[in-house]
């Protein structure tokens, strides 16, 4: 079985969050999830890396999945670097033309390959003003975050889901 992480950016209160990332992960691997799906962006895929690679070292049969958003042809240099924190590498083919939101796209990729989907999604946040290639700040904040997209996609696929977000309130399995 399969399980793919997927939150936002940035985390807010991260030492409160390890003990629950801790637990869902065992019980993941108790279950028989032995494969975790990674996108490899922000602080919550960083700290969910962190902890499957720190319980591999106890469940050595567990692996570590990275799907690329970009690079759908990568040199073996670059291979051989992600696989130094990785088992696995692939870039999946629906992504070819997927433009500047290819990341959604993985991020469905990963749902759709995953029994298991734990989030880090907050309801409501929003997707704070950036700045264009001009330096003018969007005027209107988005509340679309990637996070929100997939959280709704794997809501819609009928996915088990862990949202660490609201501390296991509704994390069940």
């Amino acid at each position: 079985m399969q399980c793919c992480f997927i939150g936002h950016r940035v985390v807010e209160k991260k030492e409160e969050l390890l003990p629950s990332l801790r637990e869902s992960v065992l019980t993941l691997i108790h279950i028989g999830v032995t494969t975790f799906l990674f996108g490899g962006r922000g602080e919550f895929d960083a700290l969910s890396w962190k902890m499957v690679t720190e319980l591999q070292k106890e469940y050595p049969f567990i692996k570590r999945v990275y799907v690329r958003s970009a690079y759908q042809y990568i040199d073996k240099a670059y291979e051989e670097y992600l696989l130094e924190s990785y088992e696995e590498t692939y870039f999946p083919s629906k992504l070819e033309r997927a433009g500047k939101y290819s990341y959604v796209e993985r991020n469905y990729e990963m749902i759709e390959n995953s029994t298991y989907c734990v989030f880090y999604y907050n309801e409501n946040y929003v997707v704070p003003l950036r700045q264009d290639g001009k330096n003018n700040l969007h005027l209107q904040a988005r509340r679309n975050s990637g996070a929100r997209i997939a959280y709704q996609y794997a809501v819609k696929r009928k996915k088990t889901i862990i949202n660490l977000y609201k501390q296991s309130k509704d994390a069940t399995l």
